[in-house]
């Protein structure tokens, strides 16, 4: 009966029932809006959205609510609902005044289409997350979208060079590759 703990497992649910469909057959890690949505679990997602439902209902709104209602936007539908996700990334900078978060609130401004915002945005967090893998390759995929290739090929180096896992390195070879 804990909004923020329902919150929780709910997003621990709804991210889990993903497990399947996060690294492709040949190895690399799959972005989520590529991932084969017939391999998720659909019945924790179900349950995650109930809980999420259920820590809602209660009106006592926290950090693991909004969390797992940003996960909720990511697999409820047919795709991804990023004006949504944005929205709930900027009430989350509120909780949560983080690189991290702060980070991902950008990736969703590029993804509403406000990608030189976005960029701005991690200007801000290039000292903060200098040697932090997912900041290097947001970062490349916005210079990309910018049509700035060479520095988007730089920023894919980085972060290959930072990557914690084979698959996340083949994933950003593959995303580099394109740019040549």
């Amino acid at each position: 009966a804990e909004p923020e703990i329902e919150a929780c497992v709910a997003l621990l649910l709804i991210t889990h029932a993903r497990r399947r469909a996060r690294v492709g057959e040949d190895g690399a890690t799959v972005a989520l809006m590529h991932q084969d949505r017939a391999l998720w679990a659909h019945n924790e997602i179900a349950e995650g959205l109930a809980l999420l439902d259920r820590a809602v209902s209660r009106a006592t709104p926290g950090p693991y609510q909004i969390k797992a209602a940003i996960a909720a936007c990511h697999v409820d539908g047919d795709g991804a609902d990023w004006a949504q996700i944005a929205a709930l990334y900027d009430t989350l900078l509120r909780f949560e005044p983080t690189p991290i978060v702060a980070l991902n609130r950008a990736v969703a401004y590029a993804e509403v289409g406000r990608c030189n915002v976005a960029l701005g945005m991690l200007e801000a967090l290039r000292e903060e997350l200098a040697d932090y893998q997912p900041f290097h390759a947001a970062h490349a995929d916005m210079l990309a979208r910018g049509g700035d290739a060479s520095g988007a090929r730089r920023a894919y180096d980085k972060a290959t060079e930072l990557a914690a896992s084979e698959a996340d390195v083949a994933f950003l070879r593959r995303r580099r590759a394109v740019l040549d």
